[in-house]
């Protein structure tokens, strides 16, 4: 569980009453390269690590596994610097844009998405229907 579950100091009541957490009290946050568009991780953030994040310009995740903050490089190098955060629609999902150095997956890869293709069925555009 979250250590946060109250709101950080220093973020917006605003953006705190629009956030939608989940019954850890956390928030997806959807990973993206603001150089190329690439989808690079998904992490997990909470109010402190939101806050954190918005305040010192580096992601900051809330780790599930071994419940403690952890921000993105401090042990291997490979830091996010960040370039944007913006909400979803619904209010459950960050988008967090990042410059990053080195890395981004835990398993040294440049993405976490590197599994391969699941062979989805794409249509051609007239085969669509709705």
């Amino acid at each position: 569980m979250s250590a946060a579950s109250t709101p950080a100091r220093g973020l917006d009541p605003e953006l705190v009453a629009r956030l939608k957490r989940d019954e850890a009290g956390l928030i997806t946050a959807v990973v993206q390269d603001a150089s190329d568009d690439r989808v690079l991780m998904v992490g997990w953030m909470d109010d402190e690590a939101l806050a954190r994040t918005l305040s010192t310009g580096r992601a900051t995740y809330w780790s599930r596994s071994r419940a403690e903050y952890w921000r993105k490089g401090d042990t291997s190098g490979n830091v996010q610097w960040v370039r944007s955060v913006a909400i979803d629609c619904d209010g459950d999902t960050l988008l967090v844009r990042v410059d990053q150095v080195g890395a981004a997956c835990h398993r040294g890869t440049d993405t976490c998405f590197d599994g391969g293709d699941l062979g989805a069925v794409v249509l051609d555009p007239t085969e669509r229907t709705a």
